[in-house]
């Protein structure tokens, strides 16, 4: 299918830079695995990174594999599909089962709730896809052992049910062959966030039943197109166009037409942002809905991308463009073509950008230290929070955890107006919850997270956590300096034990929830933490507040 890339005239000096990286032969040189093209301090991360350039040949041996294992399962009637993975090795497997129109339940949490409920499933008809490239992440590793009791409980021999994906050598790999579970490897020379189109994003979506080779005949469609030196190139013009508005405009708002509803912005927001949001640069996309307020008043830190299936003309070829994009007020990008082609033009694009911003688009040096700091916490007494830890009256009995300094907030109507402070001037704010997002709470702060961006002006990201820790993390740590966070936890959820483990999965995002907010703190961001006991009614009274300082 054919793919273009429109920029309106707010970004045409992006053709200066086209015309550079043509010149450069920048395209071809990532498609022949240059390590060089991100300087010397990269080149070593660089050459163990661009293998998700010639995904093809692996592809064609997994497929076979993968629907093998699937007839398998379904003759024994499991035909439920679950995925345990973070990051990289959970969002391009979401977006492409629902491409596809195949059920797929994912689990990228550990509030206790969320991993409940997918526990509570017919475990009769379950199979389990547990993700990680390295092995060792502290939610998938909690994951694996709650459904190995849970089905060794049900009288379900685990290793028939659990299925793992990781990098070949890993410690999960290891001891899954030695138990006896089935072994997916994937190309060790791919990064998480750039591995939708191997064996992480096609096992758990080729298992639920979506179509793998119509996935990858899309993306080898355009793979000519985004390997060329050429103008025409819509990799070269989508990576020239996001660099254009910086460093002010750093912030990406992205919304999905009806033609392309899949959530491929949530895979962006991580591809993106945890590429290039480091030494103090970065590119934050915002996935976003097709009414959200910022589509009305673009703030200024901000270009706008709109993503569609088909291109508009429906004759035209691959990295075929134009420049007249209508649109909201604002600087705007559209990049429209098939899910494969997507996927595949937004890697080589963010690959890129790396270049043009001179920066590493291969390391994430700021997640490891939210994960130490969690372990820390974990380890710890969560009792020595060194937090006011008074109860904001008028907020549903909610603590005070968290506050910049010399800041004093006694109710929620002050909160939502030191907030309002803080972000004056701000390029973005940042909306943490390490809450349900399934639970009843997910829709007030749904509303809140709109008010918030009408009222302030400015882009809100709204981030689940942990997981957002394993995509836009990196960013809120690494890169610019120029956001305010609001962060949310549940106080009291019901206890879920981790088998093998001293402490639950309540510990364990309270840990998270405590280690990310040090780890802001200490890079000077601004946060304002609340632990909450009605997540829900906290979020209404903290939107009711937000109204009437905004009438």
């Amino acid at each position: 299918m054919a793919l273009q890339v429109a920029v309106d005239g707010g970004l045409r000096d992006a053709e200066a830079a086209v015309a550079g990286l043509v010149e450069d032969r920048v395209a071809s040189r990532i498609f022949a695995h240059d390590a060089s093209l991100w300087g010397a301090d990269a080149a070593d991360e660089a050459a163990i990174r661009l293998g998700w350039t010639d995904v093809a040949a692996d592809a064609e041996r997994l497929i076979p594999e993968i629907e093998s294992l699937r007839a398998e399962l379904r003759e024994t009637g499991v035909d439920r599909i679950v995925l345990c993975g973070m990051g990289g090795s959970s969002l391009a497997p979401a977006v492409i089962t629902r491409w596809s129109g195949v059920d797929l339940t994912m689990i990228d949490s550990t509030h206790p709730d969320v991993v409940r409920r997918a526990l509570s499933g017919d475990l009769s008809r379950t199979a389990v896809v547990v993700s990680s490239k390295s092995g060792g992440t502290i939610e998938t590793r909690s994951h694996l052992a709650a459904f190995s009791d849970a089905f060794r409980v049900a009288g379900i021999e685990p290793s028939q049910r659990i299925v793992i994906v990781t990098d070949p050598g890993s410690p999960l790999d290891e001891e899954s062959r030695a138990a006896g579970r089935r072994v997916f490897t994937a190309d060790p020379n791919v990064g998480g966030r750039f591995s939708a189109l191997t064996a992480f994003g096609l096992v758990p979506a080729g298992l639920a039943g979506a179509d793998l080779r119509r996935l990858l005949a899309d993306a080898e469609g355009v793979r000519s197109a985004v390997a060329a030196d050429d103008a025409a190139n819509p990799a070269l013009r989508l990576a020239s166009a996001l660099g254009a508005g910086l460093p002010r405009r750093f912030v990406l708002a992205v919304r999905e037409d009806r033609s392309a509803s899949w959530g491929l912005g949530r895979w962006i927001e991580q591809l993106v942002a945890e590429s290039t949001g480091k030494d103090g640069r970065g590119v934050l996309p915002i996935a976003l809905d097709a009414d959200a307020p910022e589509f009305e008043r673009v703030p200024e830190s901000v270009v706008t991308v709109e993503l569609s299936d088909a291109p508009a003309n429906a004759d035209a070829g691959a990295g075929d463009a134009t420049d007249d994009v209508s649109g909201p007020t604002g600087a705007a990008i559209a990049v429209a073509g098939g899910l494969g082609a997507q996927l595949l033009t937004w890697e080589v694009a963010t690959a890129v950008l790396g270049r043009l911003m001179e920066i590493d688009p291969f390391n994430q040096p700021d997640v490891e230290s939210a994960k130490v700091a969690a372990r820390t916490a974990l380890d710890g007494d969560a009792s020595s929070e060194d937090a006011d830890d008074a109860e904001l009256r008028a907020a549903a009995g909610a603590r005070l955890l968290a506050v910049p300094d010399d800041v004093e907030v006694a109710d929620a109507g002050a909160l939502v107006a030191r907030l309002r402070d803080a972000a004056a001037g701000a390029g973005y704010l940042s909306l943490q919850a390490y809450l349900d997002p399934h639970g009843e709470e997910a829709e007030p702060l749904d509303r809140f997270r709109d008010r918030l961006a009408q009222v302030l002006g400015l882009p809100v990201a709204l981030g689940w956590g942990p997981s957002y820790l394993h995509s836009t993390g990196q960013l809120h740590k690494g890169g610019p300096a120029a956001a305010v966070f609001l962060q949310l936890t549940a106080t009291g959820p019901e206890s879920l034990p981790i088998p093998g483990a001293d402490r639950g999965f309540d510990a364990l995002i309270e840990a998270q929830a405590r280690g990310d907010r040090t780890v802001l703190a200490e890079r000077g961001r601004p946060v304002f933490a609340l632990a909450c006991p009605d997540p829900a009614a906290t979020v209404r009274e903290l939107d009711a507040a937000l109204a009437a300082l905004g009438s």
